[in-house]
């Protein structure tokens, strides 16, 4: 009984006199960020599906742009994370240019994915020193989907009168060009430790 006092006692003033340390990055420093990019994703791809099929894909451009801020925001608030989707080639350069650290990434992800990884294998976590702390942060890379090449392939595959949408919503519009399976961009998520 001694014992357990004195130990409690000694938890007790390292914790009073600041004495503990910071709390070690877990195990897995990307399992909630992997967890907020899935709920992320299978919302968007949902929501981005159900309204091409109810007002067709000029119609559906207002999922990527006016819902997705949102459900990011809400999946951010429920997992306690930062959320933003970023590429080198934007449709919106306020919400969408990485900052140095999501350079670093999304180069690395699209030199993998040209070196033959798997779309799935796409992510990359740090856990780097902010002003704030500890964060880890993570990105989670895009690879363009049959589903994409509506409203980002090239001129051919992008329907006249989703060309039109796309010019009046996003005149400086640098996000189209692509082929299936190439590298669009990416989830990055800041997680504050």
């Amino acid at each position: 009984m001694k014992r357990r006092i004195t130990l409690s006692t000694l938890a007790l003033s390292l914790i009073v006199t600041g004495h503990v340390q910071a709390a070690e990055a877990p195990a897995d420093p990307a399992a909630v960020p992997r967890q907020a990019v899935g709920a992320l994703l299978k919302t968007l791809v949902g929501e981005l599906k159900k309204d091409i099929d109810s007002v067709g894909a000029e119609g559906a451009i207002t999922v990527c742009k006016d819902k997705a801020p949102k459900i990011a925001g809400e999946i951010a608030r429920q997992h306690n994370v930062q959320i933003k989707r970023v590429t080198f080639k934007n449709r919106n350069p306020e919400r969408s240019t990485p900052d140095e650290w999501e350079t670093k990434a999304l180069r690395e992800l699209e030199k993998r994915l040209a070196e033959g990884a798997s779309p799935a294998s796409l992510e990359y976590t740090e856990v780097v020193d902010t002003p704030q702390g500890k964060t880890v942060r993570y990105m989670k890379g895009l690879v363009v989907q049959e589903l994409c090449m509506t409203c980002h392939g090239t001129s051919e595959t992008i329907p006249a009168a989703v060309k039109a949408k796309l010019q009046q919503e996003y005149p400086n519009d640098k996000a189209t060009g692509y082929l299936p399976n190439q590298f669009r961009g990416g989830v990055s998520i800041k997680q504050l430790l």
